[in-house]
């Protein structure tokens, strides 16, 4: 596969202490085993000059209060919660000055962000999709961004999840419905 790093951001999803950290509150071992993927990824692409975003899910303490019927901390417990380590990137991932980190209040990176006018603001088209969780936060940002037409590309292989067959569902959905999936060895920038 290869892509145009004029054209091409890599969306790296909720790298997140609360995530991939074993003392977060949501953390799973497969979201820590996908940092070292991910970090190649980013090594990669920033080398290419291609962009790089990264995402971070962030909610206010009182975010749900008023909720009608969707509520993070009634499914999850409170997690990432604003200004809190929970909620910053690890370390191993420490976004550049120059890269758009985009604070998200639900699943999916689109809603209620300047995610989609910084992407087409720089021409963006191509989006390799990585992080984590992947049948959460990963398949709904990259659903919202092939509803977007943008093309959605998930590096199955730099995707962390809770349960195996959550990640096997994630990618198999994408591929069939919106989006193409690939492994990191087969991505290629010119």
């Amino acid at each position: 596969m290869q892509l145009d790093p004029k054209q091409t951001a890599l969306v790296v999803v909720d790298m997140q202490n609360g995530f991939c950290h074993p003392e977060g509150s949501l953390y799973a071992p497969d979201s820590e085993a996908a940092i070292e993927p991910v970090a190649g990824l980013v090594e990669r692409a920033r080398d290419a000059g291609a962009s790089v975003v990264f995402t971070r899910d962030v909610h206010p303490p009182e975010q749900f209060e008023d909720a009608h019927y969707y509520d993070e901390f009634d499914r999850w417990g409170e997690h990432v919660l604003e200004g809190s380590w929970e909620a910053q990137v690890v370390e191993e991932l420490s976004p550049r000055e120059d890269e758009l980190v985009v604070e998200k209040h639900t699943y999916d990176a689109f809603h209620e962000t300047q995610l989609d006018g910084w992407l087409s603001a720089r021409g963006v088209k191509d989006l390799l999709i990585c992080g984590t969780l992947a049948n959460v936060c990963v398949l709904h940002t990259a659903s919202s961004a092939g509803l977007r037409d943008y093309r959605p590309i998930l590096v199955e292989d730099a995707i962390g999840f809770i349960e195996e067959e959550h990640h096997e569902y994630a990618t198999d959905h994408a591929d069939w419905l919106f989006g193409e999936v690939t492994e990191r060895s087969e991505i290629t920038f010119a």
